[in-house]
């Protein structure tokens, strides 16, 4: 499905920081199927569109040595829009965000931030101008989900329904044979995005955003990964009236999701 706009508090965007372009681009191009599109970025030298059809699926982009200096490491990063990056910015850091980059404009293209949520969680938001967001939605290969592994749920909940507007909707979900409480963050009648609680299995992992990709066959996917030079880090799992899902990062370390769902994404 073909999308042009975003409204604001939708996820609009997603972008992988890598330390390895050329490495990140095989990979996804073969597991996707994605094209590819240089386009020149200032400072940061190139910036590539990922594609279906000619149509923005995500970018991706090699990080600098100031970000490899401060330890950041390869991941995904996901864009929320608003109608105004200053006024969301400022609102943020009234309900407790740490802004790490202000307000900046892209080359014409929009207006960004970069900040991490009261628990921890880094996310961007994006004023568009030229550039809108995502092009093409579900559809195998696209972005489908994006879900908040939080620390903190009530915290979060809160945040994130102060900022966008947001409500929380608690269902129990997850494996059959370990149910667990899911938020949904419900715009309206839907599905802005999901949360749940890390507990003590999460280790040292911090609270981040997660990006889901749709698939057709989860399975082959996770093994298609590992032939690329990835690594599952969750096997194919199925979620009770929801999908079969892996975790899966990238030959440099990004990581993201995949699924199969059992219905249309929402």
């Amino acid at each position: 499905m073909e999308v042009n706009e975003h409204a604001p508090g939708n996820f609009c965007w997603a972008e992988i920081g890598t330390t390895n372009v050329a490495k990140a681009k095989r990979f996804y191009t073969e597991l996707f199927n994605w094209e590819t599109q240089d386009v020149p970025a200032g400072d940061i030298g190139t910036y590539t569109l990922m594609q279906m059809n000619g149509r923005d699926v995500c970018g991706l982009y090699e990080l600098n040595a100031e970000q490899r200096e401060l330890g950041i490491p390869p991941h995904w990063l996901s864009y929320v829009s608003v109608e105004s990056a200053d006024a969301a910015t400022q609102k943020a850091k009234q309900l407790g965000a740490a802004v790490a980059l202000e307000p900046m404009d892209i080359m014409g293209i929009g207006r960004m931030s970069l900040m991490q949520d009261p628990t921890g969680a880094h996310f961007a938001i994006w004023q568009s101008k030229q550039h809108k967001g995502f092009g093409v939605t579900r559809q195998p290969g696209t972005p489908c989900w994006f879900e908040l592994a939080t620390k903190d749920t009530s915290k979060s909940g809160q945040f994130y329904s102060s900022l966008f507007g947001w409500q929380p909707k608690t269902e129990t979900m997850g494996p059959p044979d370990k149910p667990m409480p899911y938020t949904l963050m419900m715009q309206g009648d839907n599905r802005a995005a999901g949360m749940l609680e890390m507990d003590e299995a999460w280790g040292d992992l911090p609270p981040h955003w997660m990006v889901y990709v749709e698939v057709e066959d989860c399975d082959a996917v996770a093994k298609r990964a590992e032939s690329l030079g990835g690594k599952v880090q969750v096997p194919p799992t199925d979620i009770s009236q929801v999908g079969r899902f892996s975790v899966i990062s990238d030959p440099t370390g990004a990581t993201f999701s995949v699924i199969k769902l059992d219905e249309p994404a929402s």
